[in-house]
């Protein structure tokens, strides 16, 4: 697991190192994921924590609350609107350097949400955040990366994503995989080689990672909700979707050199309450 440790200096400058940027790189290359410390101001996040926390009671108020596989586990947007917008949340300077390094230009980000780990002692399945690679092909190059920036302090303890290094250069053979998840077969192959993580990561650190890799959410044994942030930074075209609506005036927190945001600027903020959907639950 590779976890840089970024500097003053680098953040000051909106600059990453090209020491920084090539080891991130190759970590994602290599690895699928890639750990920068200390890259958003943690009193921006604990302004966040605040507010998604007293979200959670709303969002299970919801008679189709976004579950997603259990009742451990919940989509959830945080608020796209001021006081809860920050420039080093939304087009972080060393972020966007890593993503553009991997991804290439043209980069948009298409995804502003999140998931909330609550008490409980269920997991997820291992799955791929789209379908699994699979086929007679080796992977390409990542089309899409996946941005998760914890907004408290996050360890196994309190619901860690479990990350299997590498399940990115992984191929599934053709017609073995059920929607998103990794039959059990092989992650037993792949656990005996490479076993799974869970990292602990500070709040105010983001993890990038590649799309493709497996990965599963975990039990949070604490009382306290575990929020975390996703963006999801893509290439290509897109349709008309829109990762995020937010309150006209707030456009200069979403612009970047290097990385477009697919948002929709209107009089009134949407209701984030309302935004996400539930994911492979059956009450």
């Amino acid at each position: 697991m590779v976890s840089l440790k970024i500097s003053s200096d680098e953040l000051q400058s909106g600059q990453m190192t090209p020491e920084h940027l090539n080891a991130a790189v190759r970590a994602i290359e290599e690895d699928g994921f890639v750990i920068l410390e200390n890259v958003v101001d943690r009193a921006h996040l604990e302004i966040l924590r605040e507010r998604m926390i007293a979200d959670v009671r709303k969002i299970l108020e919801r008679p189709d609350a976004p579950f997603n596989w259990n009742t451990g586990n919940i989509q959830q947007q945080p608020p796209p609107f001021p006081p809860y917008l920050f420039r080093d949340v939304l087009v972080n300077d060393m972020v966007a350097a890593v993503v553009h390094a991997v991804l290439g230009p043209g980069v948009t980000n298409r995804a502003y949400t999140g998931n909330t780990a609550l008490r409980s002692e269920t997991r997820q399945p291992v799955h791929a955040d789209g379908v699994p690679t699979s086929g007679d092909e080796p992977p390409g190059p990542p089309d899409a990366l996946v941005v998760n920036i914890p907004v408290v302090d996050m360890s196994a303890e309190n619901g860690s994503t479990e990350i299997w290094p590498g399940t990115h250069r992984f191929t599934l053979p053709k017609g073995v995989a059920n929607g998103i998840t990794i039959p059990e077969a092989y992650l037993e192959q792949r656990r005996q080689t490479v076993p799974p993580i869970q990292p602990t990561v500070a709040c105010g650190s983001v993890i990038i990672r590649d799309m493709r890799v497996w990965h599963a959410g975990m039990p949070n044994r604490t009382d306290t909700p575990r929020p975390m942030i996703a963006l999801i930074p893509t290439i290509g075209e897109g349709g008309e979707e829109y990762a995020v609506v937010a309150p006209k005036g707030t456009e200069s927190y979403f612009e970047h050199p290097l990385l477009r945001w697919a948002v929709r600027f209107e009089e009134q903020p949407a209701d984030h309450i309302q935004h996400a959907h539930a994911y492979d639950y059956h009450p």
